[in-house]
């Protein structure tokens, strides 16, 4: 084989000299057959060395036996079943490039979103602690919404991963979008509905949402990210973009923070999927959207409960004051992310800042002055004496009664 060097050199006296192949076997010391292989050659040479083969090559033919039969067996029962005895690196290099013969894979397909057609929601865990009050601090998840056609993005932080929350925050951050997609695609969130018997199965506070708002709500197979990539790149973006160097003092300081950075960052940068900025589909995207319903569905913390003597009703671990006076009445209980609010007959008896903390108690000081003064009342009331006059027997007529004769009498009768 001839040097790189020696092959340009044959090629520029033949190409640009225009020297014979018989001129150029001469000058440069080599047959005509080489020469005319240089010529005839479009690429440099290249050293290949022959393959030696593997010590697998033997056993292949069994390997695909039994890939053929059971494409999913694994490579350390092959080895079993083939009677394999040397390194098991090579045998499943071999295995990991036969497999795909035998059960091909399954790519993800790329899909050209429609617009209005669709946005894909998701809770992401912010890898950051956010104070709550009460001296504790955690990571709330947060609401994540991107729409297919358009990219725009959309998220909040919420209390929790409860139902109540959930679907108050996906209806507040509809909201804020001025219309809903015509189906949210989810995974497999416990809130949402869950894969069972090999169908999906949605909640009935899904199935009542997505009836209110008129739109569908897909539940994505287990164990299958590239159904929802879009949402999954976009967490991926808040973790990189949004959190490096930033502190929050409360959820409603990141709240505060993410709606800025997203609105001034993330929706009007250039996407390159799209070759263009969310901001500049978003109208085309909710004009094609289903209009929001002109009653707002039911989301939060709704109860009913009648109201024990300790004036307190419970929601999500936290015990909230109500106003003593509707004791042992009928409440109606409403809570969302930021308020909770509770009505008797109509009329609210009690407002509270909803409490993101756990295991807490929330008492307002009117109630608390309320009870107080009602309790004091009950001791200083004291019940008028009784006017009947009970008549009072003598002890004789209880004896005579029970046949009990006087112990005296009878003894002198027995001694006279």
């Amino acid at each position: 084989m001839i040097k790189v060097e020696d092959w340009a050199e044959i090629r520029r006296l033949h190409r640009a000299e225009g020297m014979p192949i018989k001129a150029i076997a001469r000058r440069m010391g080599i047959s005509k057959n080489t020469v005319k292989r240089a010529l005839a050659a479009d690429e440099p040479p290249k050293y290949r060395r022959a393959g030696k083969g593997s010590i697998v090559d033997a056993a292949e033919p069994a390997i695909r036996q039994l890939l053929a039969e059971f494409p999913d067996m694994p490579a350390t029962v092959i080895a079993e079943r083939i009677g394999w005895e040397r390194s098991m690196t090579v045998l499943k290099d071999r295995i990991r490039q036969l497999r795909p013969q035998y059960k091909p894979v399954d790519p993800a397909s790329r899909t050209a979103y429609q617009p209005g057609e669709l946005a894909q929601c998701d809770l992401w865990f912010p890898p950051a602690k956010v104070p709550v009050g009460a001296g504790q601090q955690t990571s709330p998840p947060v609401l994540v919404m991107v729409s297919g056609y358009s990219r725009w993005m959309l998220a909040r932080m919420l209390p929790s991963r409860a139902a109540g929350d959930l679907f108050a925050g996906m209806w507040a951050l509809l909201r804020l979008l001025g219309a809903a997609p015509k189906t949210l695609v989810w995974d497999n969130e416990g809130a949402i509905g869950q894969w069972r018997a090999g169908g999906p199965v949605l909640t009935a506070e899904a199935n009542a949402f997505r009836g209110t708002l008129g739109i569908k709500i897909v539940q994505c197979r287990p164990a299958d990210p590239e159904a929802k990539g879009l949402v999954e790149r976009a967490n991926e973006y808040l973790e990189t973009s949004f959190m490096p160097g930033r502190s929050f003092t409360g959820p409603g300081d990141f709240n505060a923070q993410l709606d800025h950075w997203l609105a001034h960052r993330a929706n009007v940068r250039h996407h390159r999927r799209i070759e263009c900025r969310p901001a500049d589909r978003i109208a085309t995207d909710t004009t094609a959207m289903v209009p929001l319903p002109p009653v707002a569905p039911v989301v939060g913390w709704r109860t009913s409960t009648r109201l024990a003597r300790d004036h307190y009703v419970r929601i999500a671990s936290n015990d909230y004051s109500v106003h003593p006076s509707v004791i042992g009445r009928l409440v109606e209980v409403v809570a969302d992310p930021e308020q909770v609010r509770v009505t008797c007959g109509g009329q609210q008896v009690a407002a509270h800042p909803r409490c993101w903390a756990v295991h807490q108690t929330i008492t307002d000081p009117a109630h608390a002055q309320a009870a107080a003064t009602m309790r004091r009342l009950r001791l200083q009331t004291t019940r008028p004496p009784a006017d009947t006059e009970v008549e009072q027997r003598r002890l004789t007529d209880y004896d005579a009664v029970l046949g009990v004769q006087d112990i005296g009498a009878a003894g002198i009768e027995g001694v006279a």
